[in-house]
């Protein structure tokens, strides 16, 4: 018996399995997405998927600004 009977025409989840909530954003810092995108994930539309797909790129900065550290305390002369 063939596994593609179990395979769905259906936009894959961006899960990358780190999941971890990040304080400030409320976004995953894996995947991106908002809390309850992922509560909703399996209930979405494709076109609703697709949507939060497209906007995951302009997000990443969100996370990974420099907070900190021996540059920030660094003061130009």
């Amino acid at each position: 018996m063939s596994d593609e009977i179990w395979k769905r025409a259906e936009i894959d989840s961006p899960c990358i399995k780190v999941c971890v909530i990040h304080p400030a954003t409320r976004l995953c810092t894996g995947c991106l997405r908002s809390i309850d995108e992922i509560g909703a994930w399996s209930s979405l539309t494709p076109a609703a998927r697709q949507a939060v797909i497209d906007d995951l790129p302009a997000r990443a900065p969100l996370l990974r600004k420099r907070r900190g550290g021996r540059a920030a305390r660094i003061k130009d002369s």
